[in-house]
């Protein structure tokens, strides 16, 4: 398949972390265009700069060794999937984008010589000469296939660890697993037989092709949707940022009123070994009694721990409906030092905590220790949304989602609203 130029018009390029709200640059063809220049709030010291922008449903990114950056899409641009963008001229901005593959999804990552990316069904990998960010896209192989994808939930998140596996979450496509999905007096199904294929986390070899459920291990199990997950090097472990349920105001409005509907159930954070049950459906945490409990479709009253007392514990928790969509720890050496093995998490943001306001639509840092929390979490970038403060409903212009660390050390940060590209960096 030969590369295709794409994009030559629209894609926009920031020359700035700050400044006017709009200007206007030389286009990679005849013209100007206009473009948005996207100023992050930021810790001082930090600056960003849009690289990128108007790409798409930007999903995941990742960073090849030349400083290349790699796009999967939700939505095929010009027919194309997966967009790469090379700074051709030095100067920081992406002036030459070009893209492959026929396929949309959000995974991606570059592990060994290879670029990994996956559909909502597959998962595919090339050759890549990360010194030059060159694919060879004749060299696609199919290494899984035939995932569930059932329209809700469906996206394929994926991380490779040091010993040649490759972990997908594959979400269930289900609120709480009832009888009659999210239908009020429904009750849960008691086992819920969305676990056997869905609602986990599974692990396949990163080298062996057309691989399906038979050939996988369902590494963990009990988790609803997982789109932020990331291999911590430093203690060698899996992590994942659980999406927590929704309605719980809606269906049981005498356990829960509207603002504890609203910051309930957490959204969670696991460190996973192979075995793990998080506890989904029968099981949520509840983030005013600080405690895993009993799910109220299957009997719970806020009150009984009973069959969730031994399920996974989350090692940390996030208030309700912020959906965490990417999880990166920082191994850099350009941020200062509290921010070495720390978590970076991307909120893509709410949409179902009214009358409470709408939140999250934010990059937040936890610093870590021996692969445990160290401190409280604060947000590292805002300024996404650009919606009045305390709004309840309303549409944010930026949403993010994807994280990469590039080889200077700096973060990326991409929007899935727009597909804007942000490159964070530090100078004292």
């Amino acid at each position: 398949m030969k590369k295709v130029l794409i994009l030559a018009c629209s894609v926009v390029f920031a020359a700035a972390a700050f400044g006017s709200d709009t200007t206007r640059v030389k286009s990679s063809s005849t013209g100007t265009v206009k473009r948005d220049e996207a100023p992050l709030t930021l810790p001082t010291g930090f600056k960003s700069v849009v690289i990128a922008a108007d790409l798409g449903r930007a999903r995941h990114l990742t960073i090849a060794a030349n400083g290349d950056v790699f796009v999967k899409l939700a939505k095929l641009k010009d027919g194309k999937g997966i967009i790469h963008l090379h700074d051709k001229n030095g100067d920081g901005k992406a002036d030459e984008v070009t893209g492959f593959g026929n396929y949309v999804g959000t995974g991606i990552t570059i592990k060994n010589g290879y670029l990994y990316a996956s559909s909502d069904e597959d998962i595919f990998r090339y050759k890549i000469d990360e010194k030059t960010g060159k694919v060879d896209e004749g060299s696609e192989q199919k290494i899984v296939t035939g995932l569930w994808n059932k329209n809700q939930h469906e996206s394929k998140s994926i991380v490779l660890d040091n010993n040649g596996n490759i972990y997908t979450n594959i979400g269930a496509p289900s609120n709480c697993c009832q009888v009659q999905d999210r239908v009020k007096g429904s009750p849960g199904q008691d086992p819920c037989p969305i676990l056997e294929k869905a609602g986990g986390i599974w692990q396949f070899k990163a080298d062996k092709l057309n691989q399906s459920y038979p050939e996988g291990v369902r590494y963990a199990t009990g988790l609803r949707n997982v789109v932020g997950l990331d291999w911590n090097t430093e203690v060698n472990n899996l992590y994942v940022m659980q999406h927590g349920r929704d309605q719980l105001f809606q269906f049981f409005p005498e356990l829960f009123n509207q603002k504890e509907g609203a910051e309930n159930p957490a959204e969670e954070m696991f460190r996973l070994t192979k075995g793990a049950d998080c506890g989904w459906p029968y099981c949520y945490y509840d983030n005013d009694k600080h405690e895993k409990l009993v799910t109220p479709e299957y009997g719970g009253d806020r009150k009984k721990a009973d069959r969730c007392a031994d399920k996974t514990k989350s090692v940390a928790q996030f208030p309700g409906h912020l959906a965490p969509n990417g999880l990166l720890f920082y191994t850099g050496s350009q941020f200062p030092e509290k921010y070495k093995n720390g978590a970076f998490i991307a909120f893509h943001g709410s949409w179902n905590r009214a009358p409470e306001p709408q939140a999250g639509f934010f990059v937040v840092f936890m610093p870590f220790k021996d692969g445990m929390p160290s401190g409280k979490w604060e947000v590292f970038a805002d300024g996404f949304s650009q919606l009045p403060k305390d709004v309840t409903s309303g549409r944010a212009k930026y949403r993010p989602c994807g994280l990469a660390q590039g080889p200077d050390g700096s973060l990326y940060v991409s929007d899935d609203n727009n597909g804007t590209i942000w490159k964070v960096s530090y100078s004292k």
